[in-house]
């Protein structure tokens, strides 16, 4: 492979540590994982309270079921002019990215999981005196957990690529726009650096959202 265009591993690793010297690097990261972190903990949060919500009432099962149809098919990346002509280029547009695309499959995965729980559980929970209102939080969420976290830890790994992608076309700073702007400046060692720390930060959030999991459904064992 040409060297040129594609660096070997120890160019990369030796830009790595030059962009983290210099301090670009960790100021990139900074800005990326807050506009990730605050588009995925919006749509956990908003996602699997609107999922609750539709898998309990049929109202709001119908009001919002059309939208999830029109709207999961859609590469959520084409809305970014939206967002940009709504939002600007400022940090919301990327969070709004972040947001729109980690929330409907968290949505649709609560949905799904909290509809196909054992209705023994609902049944025993009645007969046991507990109130119609306690039941969805005191036992289907808690049912349809396993399933819930399963949708998360998606959501988690598209939250980077859409961050990444919004960056890329409307960042003035962030790993996405590090990257656009180390290739078109022709630095490809620095642009797999920084590509490399993406990589690196996406494993480091997927294994500790493991550890969380496992704490979590840890009555399962």
């Amino acid at each position: 492979l040409d060297p040129s265009l594609f660096p070997s591993l120890g160019d990369v690793l030796t830009a790595f540590v030059r962009l983290t010297e210099h301090g670009h690097l960790v100021e990139s990261a900074g800005i990326s994982l807050f506009r990730q972190t605050s588009g995925f903990f919006l749509a956990a949060g908003l996602g699997v309270l609107a999922g609750m919500l539709m898998a309990e009432s049929r109202v709001v099962r119908n009001i919002l079921e059309p939208l999830l149809r029109a709207t999961f098919p859609l590469p959520k990346s084409a809305l970014i002019p939206l967002f940009i002509l709504w939002l600007g280029i400022g940090d919301s547009a990327k969070v709004a990215a972040v947001f729109l695309g980690c929330l409907l499959p968290i949505v649709v995965t609560t949905f799904n999981a909290a509809r196909g729980i054992n209705k023994q559980l609902v049944w025993s929970a009645w007969s046991l005196g507990t109130p119609g209102w306690a039941i969805p939080w005191k036992v289907v969420l808690p049912a349809a957990l396993p399933e819930i976290m399963s949708g998360l830890r998606i959501a988690l790994a598209l939250s980077f690529t859409l961050m990444v992608s919004a960056e890329f076309l409307i960042g003035q700073r962030g790993l996405g726009f590090l990257i656009g702007t180390l290739g078109e400046d022709g630095d490809y060692a620095g642009m797999f650096a920084a590509v490399l720390a993406v990589t690196l930060l996406g494993f480091a959030a997927d294994r500790l959202f493991l550890f969380l999991s496992r704490r979590v459904l840890a009555w399962q064992v």
